[in-house]
């Protein structure tokens, strides 16, 4: 199964909180892979909530996606779009 990872800036204005930490964990589920992420030491299952806003990834924070699957790709693209996305 191919593994793909990939470090982002988190741009998006509330961080990993709230709303976009609950799209994250939404869209992650829409997907077979197994999705990880990663801010400093501390790594999260990317289907869970609890974890995600674990991470206390605020707006300029780096994390790491590492997903692993056949859908893989596909996941990543659609994540990566909930965590650059700069709100007005």
């Amino acid at each position: 199964m191919p593994l793909i990872s990939k470090k982002i800036t988190v741009k998006n204005k509330q961080g990993l909180h709230a709303r976009p930490a609950a799209l994250f964990v939404q869209v992650a589920n829409k997907y077979d892979s197994r999705v990880t992420v990663r801010r400093g030491e501390e790594e999260v299952n990317g289907k869970s909530i609890m974890g995600i806003l674990m991470l206390g990834a605020e707006k300029g924070s780096e994390i790491i996606i590492e997903i692993e699957g056949d859908d893989a790709q596909e996941a990543l693209r659609e994540l990566e779009k909930i965590i650059v996305i700069e709100e007005g």
